[in-house]
């Protein structure tokens, strides 16, 4: 059974931290939403937001594509490494050109958490267990 690691597990203070809280579960999340072990998952966040310094969608587009499969490796995230790189730096450059940067500006531009959830499926490779992931420790701060 996979366990279901929390923004909290991962010390993500999403009441405090504002958008770049918003924005590090977005991504924790979206490692977490493939078929791959939550503890895998969650090393590949602390590798590439905590130890590389990508915690925001600027600096994680910043990256290459190289960069972010040598960062993934590093955290064993291996069999989507190629996929999950390339996607994080569509969903980074997407932020950055559709919400400033901010994840918190989906909500804003939607008339509800279901409009929210839309606008996050519409992301590639952001599927309904991401989503399900995000929402369900950031759905209590948003909505």
């Amino acid at each position: 059974m996979n366990k279901t690691i929390s923004a909290t597990d991962l010390g993500i203070d999403l009441k405090h931290e504002g958008k770049s809280g918003l924005f590090k579960w977005f991504i924790a999340s979206f490692l977490m939403g493939k078929r791959i072990q939550a503890e895998i998952a969650a090393q590949a966040y602390r590798v590439i937001v905590e130890k590389h310094a990508r915690d925001t969608a600027l600096k994680l587009g910043h990256c290459t594509h190289r960069q972010l499969v040598g960062m993934l490796g590093e955290a064993h995230y291996v069999r989507y490494d190629e996929t999950t790189a390339r996607r994080l730096l569509k969903l980074s450059a997407r932020l950055q050109e559709e919400c400033a940067g901010k994840i918190g500006n989906i909500q804003r531009a939607s008339e509800s958490r279901q409009a929210s959830e839309k606008r996050l499926a519409a992301f590639e490779g952001v599927g309904p267990k991401t989503i399900e992931n995000f929402m369900r420790d950031a759905g209590a701060v948003l909505y």
